[in-house]
């Protein structure tokens, strides 16, 4: 049946060729947009831990909360070590944003004053990734790395002065800071109010040995799919700590961007189904010419005792006989393309400079899945049974003499 399925297919050769072309165009595109968006996702996710981590620490109902030395963590070493204790291989740090307002010699900004450990994660990822002229802050030496689009606005440049202003904390409430460094963030919105300090000059100026959070990072974590590992680290350090507190993963903490990376499978179905929906039409097109083109001999089939369930097959048979010829050419273009894209690849300039302020990465590495792979296939699979039926059924109903005499 599969060899005379074969056959009959190629008979129609050109507009064959045509249909089964059609369908390795789809599941090749298919296949790279599971890539890209494997990339994307992924991406993602190493972007928004690298600066959020994998797990937060801090006080209970931190949102609901207005004032703020009512959002600090005040036994900061005694917390750090006891996440330490329960994380044993993770990296813990400490962060303290302060809300104030930076001025210059002329102009002023409310920003967020951001203190990092100096030899922090944090602090290496900015100077790493982000910092664009300049050092980082140097401890003790009251040194503050503005965002690009902050220092244009404040009319300030590296090596001037920057004046903080946090009246109301517990610390000293104001404090000179020289511009050590320019950071060039992808979010515009967050360079525009951005300055990175030194932990422990944050803390002087505005809540001495304390902190708002507590960030930590889990050794090995790359891709989406390890969420496991981050639940069950969530759960071992929410068992461990004191009343009061709460341990947020990377998407409580971060929840419209993690809600971005949620909708990624389902978008990609519906793009699936259209996708095979178009070329479905054609394989329908495509059968249903063989049908007619066929009608005597199918009578010739019928007169001959095949029964009508028989025929239908035949034609189903035809259906995924042209439908998979076209996926696996599909499969094996698509697996190439993909091997590249694992290498790496990236957008156009403008394009990446645009997507990166939701926080995709400028080189991104094509990943799928081998559920993916699979439901590429099993939507071809579908898509020939589903548009041989009304072929095969208009061929179910052939009678045998009025299809003998059939003229095309």
């Amino acid at each position: 049946m599969w060899s005379l399925a074969w056959k009959n297919v190629w008979r129609g050769g050109g507009r064959s060729l045509v249909t089964a072309g059609a369908v390795a165009a789809v599941v090749t595109l298919m296949l790279l947009m599971y890539g890209f968006a494997g990339g994307a996702t992924n991406g993602m996710f190493q972007n928004l831990t690298r600066s959020t981590g994998h797990l937060v620490v801090r006080v209970k109902g931190y949102d609901r909360i207005e004032e703020f030395d009512q959002r600090l963590l005040y036994d900061l070493e005694d917390l750090k070590a006891s996440v330490q204790h329960t994380l044993p291989d993770a990296d813990v740090e400490a962060v303290l944003e302060v809300p104030a307002l930076l001025a210059g010699t002329s102009r002023s900004r409310g920003v967020v004053l951001m203190g990092l450990e100096p030899d922090g994660h944090l602090m290496q990822e900015m100077v790493d990734r982000y910092l664009a002229e300049g050092q980082r802050p140097q401890p003790g030496r009251w040194q503050a790395a503005l965002g690009q689009a902050l220092a244009r606005a404040l009319r300030v440049k590296i090596g001037d002065e920057a004046y903080a202003f946090a009246p109301g904390t517990d610390g000293l409430g104001a404090a000179a800071f020289e511009v050590s460094g320019l950071i060039d963030l992808p979010e515009s919105n967050l360079e525009a109010r951005t300055a990175v300090l030194d932990l422990a000059d944050a803390q002087a100026l505005a809540a001495p040995d304390a902190a708002s959070r507590i960030v930590v990072f889990l050794p090995d974590l790359k891709t989406l799919a390890q969420k496991k590992r981050i639940d069950e680290a969530k759960a071992k350090l929410a068992a461990a700590l004191p009343e009061g507190y709460e341990v947020l993963t990377w998407r409580e903490a971060q929840p419209a961007l993690a809600a971005i990376l949620d909708l990624m499978t389902p978008m990609l179905l519906i793009y699936a189904a259209l996708f095979f929906g178009l070329a479905g039409l054609l394989v329908v097109n495509t059968v249903y010419l063989s049908l007619v083109e066929r009608i005597r001999e199918f009578g010739i089939i019928i007169a001959l005792g095949a029964d009508r369930w028989k025929v239908m097959r035949m034609v189903t048979l035809e259906s995924l006989v042209l439908v998979l010829s076209g996926a696996l050419v599909g499969g094996v273009l698509g697996g190439a393309l993909l091997y590249r894209g694992a290498q790496g690849f990236s957008l156009p300039g403008p394009l990446a400079q645009q997507y990166a302020e939701f926080g995709l990465p400028v080189v991104m590495y094509a990943s799928v899945t081998p559920t993916q792979v699979v439901s590429v296939f099993v939507f071809a699979v579908l898509t020939a049974i589903a548009s041989a039926l009304w072929p095969a059924w208009l061929a179910g109903r052939l009678e045998p003499v009025e299809a003998i005499r059939h003229v095309a």
